[in-house]
């Protein structure tokens, strides 16, 4: 088994930056396929970002396309979501998700393990 914890949410202005982490504990996170999801009040949880088991492989969201960038640092059992240019509408709790099989990257039903989440403000 693997848990995994969100940190480095918090209040941000739009147009600054913010850099979420998520660390993996129990196991080596470097097998797993890494994914971030997010819920807002009163909206479905979100489909954000996600990256393969080598880092060789990113995918976005359209709404977070150019802006987010997600990498990982698979000696620290660490994955990162940098958030550049945050907008109000990305105000939500972000959670971060792996997954032991190939499958599809969006699809939150397909990962095993979920952090707690941590909340993102984005002020304008």
């Amino acid at each position: 088994q693997v848990q995994l914890v969100e940190s480095g949410g918090g209040l941000v202005q739009a147009g600054g930056s913010l850099r979420l982490s998520c660390a993996a504990s129990g196991r080596s996170s470097s097998t797993y396929r890494m994914g971030w999801f997010r819920q807002a009040p009163g909206k479905e949880r979100e489909f954000v970002a996600a990256i393969s088991w080598s880092g060789s492989s990113t995918y976005y969201a359209d709404s977070v396309k150019g802006r987010f960038t997600s990498s990982r640092d698979n000696a620290k059992n660490t994955w990162y979501l940098q958030m550049n240019s945050p907008k109000p509408e990305d105000t939500a709790v972000y959670y971060c998700a792996a997954r032991i099989r190939p499958s599809a990257y969006d699809d939150p039903s397909k990962y095993d393990y979920w952090g707690q989440g941590t909340q993102v403000t984005v002020s304008s």
